[in-house]
């Protein structure tokens, strides 16, 4: 390793190797309040389904599938956030549902008492103009923020880094927009008076899950997420220090939110569908900003961290120097299955794959002290003869390539995406 990677880790936030989850858990309070709160979350959300179900039933159905269909590239991207380290299927699964459930059925009344509150202390035009930027995100991001710490009762040792914290505020959020998503296209239809139709859930579905989905939920559970993780793993930080940086993430979640809701620029830049575009990319850019440079600065450390623990083994048949550089970093690890797949085909390309997700499970072990490596030491030595049959023995991305064609896919899938944003915008506009 050279001294450049050594420095940014040692003057960076520590990654903190957790055990593997256990059955241990069943023993702990926290485990049966958490799973209590999610039974009556889930109690009240199926009372609103079962009212939607029988007045809209095939609208319901649409909603459900469309905004399902939306949470799978989210839950695949949040979940490839991590990728030495990916946090276990439950604890995913658990903080998705503490969004969908809990923080959703807890907002819906909760929001709006507090925007009747709003009107009553200020004015009904206050409500109607800003209601929806105060009391929303003072109660969603709240109980959005109390599904990071129901994790960290039940599995503490599961957030072992900023990052992770980031992964699980974010699948909260994702568990809330989808789940909000289909209420609120629920009451579209209700609200078009026109019986069991799609059209209304058509709309909802462009409006909040593909225009607004890049830069909604998601993403403030993430910035709220960072700072909780931050609190959990910064030990060597006075109490004070990391309640403050808890309390900053839980803030920017709340202020993007407030900024997203809010009315500002909503008459500011014309009409028409540039006009639109250009207010979503104003009030969502800065904070997904902002939680892209945390998430790259808490990655950075982590890989830092395991790059280490794999490079000391010096034993080129479990790594190579340039596998640790490119296992480092998501771009690299992705030009190196894209390298394979040219050189030697798909299978290449799946067995690189499984090879670096063999490694980075290595690493982990390696810095839990798992005195028994032989599993994921035989997995990687089953991966490189694939490779090696295949002549393809490394899994690196050629000298001076670099990897800008993942920096083009991605240029290209953001260009795709504005021209359907804005066949999506203009479809809204001339309805």
């Amino acid at each position: 390793m050279t001294a450049e990677p050594r420095l940014r880790s040692a003057r960076s936030a520590p990654v903190q190797p957790g055990s593997p989850p256990d059955l241990g858990v069943l023993r702990l309070p926290g485990f049966w309040i958490v799973l209590a709160v999610l039974a009556v979350g889930a109690l009240r959300m199926s009372m609103i389904a079962a009212q939607f179900a029988a007045a809209y039933p095939i609208a319901l159905l649409t909603a459900t599938g469309l905004f399902a269909l939306l949470a799978v590239p989210f839950w695949f991207v949040v979940s490839e956030l991590d990728f030495l380290e990916r946090e276990p299927l439950g604890l995913r699964v658990l903080a998705f549902c503490w969004g969908g459930l809990v923080a959703t059925a807890v907002s819906i009344p909760a929001s709006a008492a507090l925007d009747d509150v709003i009107a009553k202390l200020g004015s009904p035009h206050l409500a109607a103009d800003w209601g929806a930027a105060l009391a929303g995100p003072t109660v969603e991001e709240i109980a959005k923020t109390l599904g990071v710490v129901a994790i960290v009762l039940v599995a503490r040792a599961q957030v072992n880094s900023v990052l992770d914290g980031v992964v699980y505020g974010a699948l909260v959020g994702l568990g809330f927009q989808i789940v909000e998503d289909i209420v609120y296209a629920m009451g579209a239809v209700a609200l078009a008076g026109r019986g069991d139709h799609v059209e209304p859930v058509i709309t909802t579905f462009l409006l909040r899950g593909f225009l607004s989905g890049v830069w909604s939920h998601t993403l403030f559970g993430a910035l709220a997420g960072a700072g909780i993780g931050y609190l959990v793993v910064r030990c060597e930080r006075t109490l004070r220090t990391r309640i403050g940086v808890a309390m900053l993430g839980v803030l920017g979640a709340w202020a993007s939110h407030v900024l997203w809701n809010s009315p500002l620029l909503r008459d500011g830049l014309g009409n028409g569908a540039i006009a639109l575009l250009a207010v979503l990319v104003l009030k969502g850019l800065p904070p997904l900003l902002l939680i892209w440079l945390l998430v790259r600065s808490a990655h950075d450390r982590e890989a830092d961290y395991y790059a280490e623990q794999l490079a000391a083994l010096d034993d080129p048949e479990l790594i190579t120097p340039a596998e640790v550089e490119a296992l480092k970093s998501g771009s690299r690890r992705a030009s190196a299955r894209w390298h394979a797949r040219v050189q030697a085909g798909f299978r290449a390309r799946a067995a690189v794959r499984r090879l670096q997700r063999a490694q980075a499970r290595l690493a982990v072990e390696l810095s839990r002290g798992t005195e028994d490596l032989g599993r994921w030491c035989r997995e990687v030595r089953r991966q490189r003869r694939i490779l090696n049959r295949l002549g393809h023995p490394e899994a690196v991305v050629p000298e001076g390539k670099g990897p800008w064609r993942r920096t083009a896919s991605a240029v290209f899938s953001t260009a795709l995406a504005v021209a359907v944003l804005w066949a999506a915008v203009s479809t809204l506009g001339g309805g």
